[in-house]
């Protein structure tokens, strides 16, 4: 590379980003961006004026408090960007020059002796070459420096800043002090500390700072990616927007234009989904038809054959006859076709409603009554009143008055209220909260905010505490050994537990005492209370199966399991479907609740966890995934929705999610087993509470039930016992 090009690449790496010179006395932030001392202050001087305690990097916008001293000269100077502005001082003769470091008369330096690293004057580097010692040595002119040179002066040894040392290179580290030391610094300071070379111990900090290069490589690369993932989100966030504005645009324009016209393509459109869904139905029933006159005409010949009785007619044509029914009992047939659903949406109508109201009433002087001095709990109905006042402060009634009530949910949902109108200028509204935390309350007077409106009232949710646990390990009657899935039967609030070990499911009373057991033929992997009050049991074995008990442990039936291959657990739905989580192809399978008809199979998209259990609630599945630390939710169709929490030890985090339950304030219970605890979200995620202490101390809370009571059940799989809370 050029010379020239060399300095003109140096320079700029010199460069202060705030000033755009050559750094002057450079200082480092600890977000190891360098700038000048003068327009480091000068920043912070700027961000006082303005009544800032701290300024920010203007390269990473990192914040940083402001100095008490006023100056940031306390700050580290940047060893690199100082050996810079000396070799760029060379070059640039704005810049204060080398000085002689042979002599003590402060000379400008004109060469430099590479054999004894020092920067000469004229007389000093004439008096150099006459030496015998030192004529051989390499020495380079400054105004003669070459690309090579300039590299070699940046990189040559730093020397030692202490007095009478200054001729010693630093050649050694102090591992004790943390420090670069020289030869004669070993003997008089550092007498008995642990010394390294300079290069052993620069190469050991090397692998250190190459270890935290690669995380923040990495690092870098995953938020690039989300970075990625964003500004891709974002783009298409705003195409969305921008195609359902126009359509928006183009919906009341076409309206304005003529609605007639718009409701004569809709037909068209009706016509075609029609005509095109027909032709879907007439293909399936054509191939029906064919396969059933197929069928037909072989049973029409295999009955006349059979109806004639002729020996000789019955050995020639047995053959041909079993084969052609074979062939067609065995041929594939045809699915039903499932149109899609069809539905005509109208989104919002633009109906105009004003009105001029005449009235003696003053927003600005009503009030509501009631609302700081009532405790507001989740679920239970609570009241305020709102009193319409004039200008005076009076009551007053008038009725043209429009109240309007808002109450946000903490998820941002409107909350259903009702407004009665006493006829007297005081109105009740009444409320009951569905959920615990923070609701946003707004009152509106004739278009104008009440005082004090909107207002956050705090719902306090209801929480669920210890009461008692039972059973421990062991054989015995009221005794489990692996615990693999609890019920309760919601008909006489008995308590089904799956005593995988000991082959048998236990019945117990909702005290925990113990009424009978059930064997089984292999292990109990779940179990499930119908509606009826018998008990559907998943069983391991040679095969896997559905059994069917009566509450009193007398077997019923199996249920054909031909669609599944390695179930794990299965609910049941409020309205009978059985819900399996099938191990073999990581699907969620929906069975009919007499089992015999597969309805719905579906897994997660990009996913290839096991889904470990199941439930549905509110046209939604929700299903956990151990593996993947995550509750995913899916529309009634089987389509993914989002995720539920992710993998950590944080509020909304888990380690291995288990069991799952909703509970009757409609809040999901998550079994988050290895972080030894239950967490309660709302229905759309939000994390709600937790419930973990010394009760779950060494436990692994897998499986949860809830009795009419309104009761948790939660079953351990660690110690083989069963926790009560009411």
């Amino acid at each position: 590379m050029d010379v020239q090009q060399l300095f003109k690449n140096l320079k700029k790496e010199a460069e202060c980003p705030l000033c755009i010179e050559t750094v002057k006395n450079p200082k480092t932030l600890p977000c190891l961006h360098s700038f000048c001392l003068e327009c480091l202050d000068r920043h912070a001087n700027f961000a006082r004026r303005q009544l800032k305690v701290t300024i920010k990097c203007p390269v990473c916008q990192t914040s940083f408090q402001i100095p008490e001293t006023d100056t940031f000269e306390n700050l580290p100077s940047s060893f690199h960007l100082n050996r810079l502005v000396d070799v760029l001082a060379l070059e640039d003769g704005s810049v204060q020059s080398q000085r002689c470091n042979s002599c003590g008369e402060n000379n400008t330096a004109t060469c430099y002796c590479f054999v004894c690293q020092d920067f000469l004057c004229a007389s000093c580097f004439e008096a150099h070459q006459r030496l015998k010692a030192s004529r051989g040595h390499r020495n380079v002119l400054i105004d003669k420096l070459q690309a090579q040179d300039v590299q070699e002066l940046i990189h040559r040894p730093v020397m030692c800043s202490q007095q009478y040392h200054k001729d010693q290179p630093l050649e050694f580290y102090c591992e004790d002090c943390k420090v670069l030391i020289c030869h004669k610094c070993t003997v008089v300071s550092h007498n008995r500390h642990i010394i390294t070379d300079t290069q052993k111990a620069a190469q050991e900090q090397k692998m250190q700072m190459a270890d935290a290069v690669a995380k923040v490589k990495a690092e870098i690369v995953r938020f690039e990616s989300e970075i990625r993932k964003q500004t891709d989100l974002r783009n298409k966030n705003k195409v969305e927007i921008l195609n359902e504005e126009k359509k928006m645009t183009d919906t009341v324009e076409k309206l304005i234009r003529d609605l007639r016209e718009h409701e004569r393509k809709m037909k068209d459109k009706f016509r075609e989904i029609y005509e095109a869904e027909q032709k879907h139905h007439t293909t399936r029933l054509e191939n029906f038809e064919l396969v059933a006159t197929q069928l037909k005409s072989c049973l029409d010949r295999c009955q006349s054959i059979l109806k004639r009785n002729f020996s000789v007619e019955i050995l020639q044509t047995n053959h041909a006859i079993l084969g052609r029914c074979n062939e067609l009992l065995n041929v594939r047939k045809p699915d039903l076709y499932m149109s899609p659903h069809v539905h005509y949406l109208v989104e919002k109508k633009l109906d105009l409603v004003d009105r001029v109201v005449v009235t003696e009433t003053d927003p600005s002087k009503c009030l509501a009554e009631g609302q700081d001095s009532k405790e507001v709990k989740e679920r239970e109905e609570t009241y305020f009143v709102i009193v319409t006042k004039d200008s005076e402060g009076f009551q007053c009634y008038q009725q043209d008055d429009k109240i309007k009530v808002n109450i946000l949910t903490p998820e941002g949902d409107q909350l259903k209220t009702d407004l009665k109108d006493t006829k007297d200028g005081k109105y009740t509204v009444t409320y009951a909260p569905q959920c615990g935390g923070q609701h946003r309350v707004e009152i509106l007077v004739n278009g104008q905010p009440l005082t004090g409106s909107p207002w956050i009232v705090q719902v306090h949710q209801h929480d669920y505490q210890f009461a008692f646990q039972f059973g421990s390990r062991g054989k015995g009657r009221g005794e489990f050994d692996v615990i693999y899935d609890i019920d309760v039967s919601h008909k006489t609030g008995t308590i089904a537990v799956a005593d995988a070990a000991n082959q048998r499911i236990q019945l117990l009373s909702s005290e925990g005492k113990f009424q009978r057991e059930i064997k089984i033929d292999g292990r109990p992997w779940s179990v499930a209370f119908t509606d009826s009050g018998d008990l559907l049991t998943l069983v391991s074995g040679g095969d896997n199966k559905l059994c069917v008990f009566s509450e009193d442990g007398h077997f019923i039936k199996h249920i054909n399991d031909k669609h599944l291959d390695k179930p794990r657990h299965l609910s049941i739905t409020s309205d009978g479907r059985i819900i399996i989580t099938d191990w073999s192809d990581k699907k969620i399978k929906v069975l009919s609740p007499d089992g015999n008809d597969l309805l719905q199979s579906f897994s997660a998209p990009d996913c290839d966890k096991k889904p470990f259990f199941a439930i549905y609630h509110q046209n939604k599945f929700f299903v956990s995934y151990v593996f993947a630390n995550s509750v995913q939710v899916f529309d009634k169709t089987g389509v993914y929705l989002h995720d539920i929490g992710c993998k950590g030890s944080n509020d909304g985090q888990f380690n291995s999610p288990r069991g799952l339950l909703i509970d009757k304030y409609n809040r999901l219970i998550v079994c988050d087993a290895w972080n030894q605890r239950l967490e309660l979200f709302t229905l759309s995620g939000k994390f709600l509470s937790k419930l973990d202490g010394q009760y779950f101390e060494n436990c692994l809370p897998f499986y949860v039930a809830i009795n009419n009571g309104g009761s948790l059940i939660v079953g351990d799989y660690s110690k083989s016992c069963i926790f009560v809370f009411h």
